[in-house]
């Protein structure tokens, strides 16, 4: 589980990416301070499990769901990338609760300053946007914000200086892909309210066939 506070900015080494799967080698610093072979690492949002660790990074293999889900496959050499750690149980919970498992992808439509913030307005599909409400939090690329509004077609996002400053957000254009992750509560509570066949219930047309 992550918070989406990201940790550091790291670097893309290498990408081979075959049709359907390949694997991702990453530059970083901060992130490798305790972790070791198996660990998991958020990259951009994308939760990877490390499967090499190289002195200055670590690679890690991107199976084809990831490719499908996320904009991971479009990376090149020397591109930026938010990173995090799982978090520690003992660590603080700054954000909120990511799971690293990508919804899809949207697709940012304008960026624009108001004060010392940047708003960003990102398009997004339906299924994505059902699950987005004003105030609540948004996974994007790795980090935790809070919605500032949302429509039937796109939502939009207040970044600050430190954010801005820190991520990989504000560094790409109208145009450019992000990965979305909806808040897991919202995902539960859509589940369980959903209607569900009632296998071998009482109808009236069953109590009928049995004789009522």
């Amino acid at each position: 589980m992550f918070t989406g506070i990201v940790e550091e900015l790291g670097t893309v080494k290498t990408l081979v990416s075959g049709s359907v799967s390949g694997e991702i080698c990453i530059q970083a610093r901060t992130v490798l301070e305790g972790t070791k072979i198996g660990d998991s690492i958020a990259v951009n949002g994308v939760c990877l499990t490390v499967t090499r660790l190289t002195g200055d990074g670590f690679a890690a293999n991107v199976m084809p769901e990831t490719l499908r889900r996320s904009n991971l496959g479009a990376l090149r050499r020397g591109d930026r990338v938010d990173l995090e750690r799982a978090m520690a149980a003992d660590g603080r919970f700054g954000g909120h609760i990511v799971s690293g498992h990508i919804d899809g992808t949207g697709i940012i439509s304008e960026q624009y300053r108001e004060g010392n913030a940047v708003w960003v307005r990102i398009q997004a599909p339906e299924n994505i946007l059902g699950l987005i409400v004003e105030k609540g939090s948004i996974c994007i690329d790795g980090i935790s914000l809070t919605v500032a509004a949302v429509s039937s077609r796109d939502f939009r996002v207040s970044v600050i200086p430190h954010t801005g400053e820190e991520t990989i957000l504000l560094k790409k254009r109208p145009g450019d892909t992000v990965n979305l992750e909806n808040d897991i509560v919202g995902k539960y509570v859509q589940k369980l309210l959903a209607p569900r066949p009632r296998a071998g219930g009482l109808s009236q047309e069953r109590l009928a066939e049995l004789g009522f």
